[in-house]
């Protein structure tokens, strides 16, 4: 099968069967929310004497915890082949399945990068009041290996989260409202996944143009939110009724303008480029004064790298850091060199040694 064919592509099928078809490293990230062998015994009764739509469908059973081991292995197996290098895989399930998921995601030589907790807003309580309501999932994210460059978007996560590091924990409301898909009043899936919390996995875990496989595809969500973020996707799923509601909800869903797609380059993949670089090179010189923004501060550059203010002298970072009485102190974007009439962040003239893709 040519890797082409597959690009935004959902196929109705058996999720084992359809991914041998796959030629090897084949896809960036993949997203997978396999069924959860929730093991429901009884029906679910609300106080009021009405039924819950739990999850008792025909693809969540499984006749016993060694077939759902084996099943797991299996395709975590062939989902590790399509997986690039430097390619990473986000799980979901509950207390039911993840813990055997993780142990096989171990088995298989992934490297558990975190596992991300999903707490949810809205959760369906518990009615029977034998148990702690079930309010979060639990999402393990892997890389392909331990030596895999994986792509985590740092950047963007802190900002979509005020500046604050993006944490562990989540939270999100389940999916309710009109983004559930429903049919005769009913709804179409019982797990359907909101697509905020796609947009977040997505969002840290690739780039524009990547390729997205999800072998449970469910009623879509992946690939929709794949689509509007300007991904590639390809998706598998076994039910009818599933794949027909994704492939109408992908139709109906509005690619984001490609100018507002970009996202803020995360500094560590970039190649790391000390300041004395700089001075070595020949790209700035010793003697050279720089400055803070408003000019109210100046230091001098010396023949190691180092810089002196006053009676202060070290790194760019470190003497930054003493001027504005700080612990810590990013002296790439705090001094600046004159240009002309004008003063630049020394930022730039280390962009200047980056290497252009």
């Amino acid at each position: 099968m040519i890797k082409s064919v597959l690009k935004n592509q959902i196929v109705n099928g058996d999720s084992l069967k359809e991914l041998k078809r796959i030629p090897d490293e084949t896809f960036d990230i993949i997203f997978a929310d396999p069924p959860y062998n929730l093991q429901l015994r009884n029906k679910l009764i609300r106080p009021d004497r009405s039924k819950v739509n739990a999850v008792n469908d025909k693809w969540d059973q499984f006749e016993s915890f060694k077939t759902y081991d084996k099943f797991t292995h299996d395709w975590l197996l062939e989902c590790k082949r399509l997986l690039k290098k430097d390619g990473s895989i986000w799980v979901i399930g509950s207390y039911h399945n993840i813990f055997r998921v993780g142990a096989k995601i171990q088995d298989l030589g992934f490297w558990i990068l975190n596992d991300v907790i999903w707490n949810k807003n809205n959760p369906m309580p518990n009615f029977r009041g034998t148990r702690f309501t079930n309010a979060h999932e639990t999402l393990i994210w892997a890389s392909k290996d331990k030596n895999s460059k994986y792509t985590f978007n740092y950047q963007s996560l802190k900002c979509l989260n005020d500046d604050l590091q993006m944490r562990s924990t989540w939270n999100l409301p389940i999916c309710n409202g009109s983004e559930r898909l429903k049919q005769k009043g009913h709804k179409v899936h019982s797990t359907q996944k909101p697509e905020s919390l796609l947009h977040r996995v997505i969002l840290a875990s690739t780039n524009k143009n990547d390729f997205i496989l999800d072998p449970f595809l469910g009623s879509g969500t992946t690939a929709a939110v794949a689509k509007k973020l300007g991904r590639n996707f390809y998706g598998i799923e076994k039910e009818k009724i599933y794949f027909d509601a994704a492939c109408k909800r992908i139709k109906n869903s509005k690619i984001i303008e490609d100018d507002y797609l970009d996202t803020i380059q995360n500094n560590r993949s970039k190649p790391r480029i000390p300041f004395g670089s700089l001075v070595e090179l020949g790209v700035i010189k010793p003697g050279t004064e720089i400055y803070d923004q408003k000019k109210k501060v100046n230091a001098k550059i010396m023949v190691d790298g180092s810089i002196k203010y006053q009676k202060s002298e070290g790194s760019i970072h470190k003497v930054a850091a003493q001027i504005l009485g700080a612990e810590s102190c990013n002296g790439w974007t705090y001094w600046h060199y004159k240009s002309g009439n004008t003063l630049k962040p020394i930022d730039e003239l280390r962009e200047r040694l980056r290497p252009k893709n």
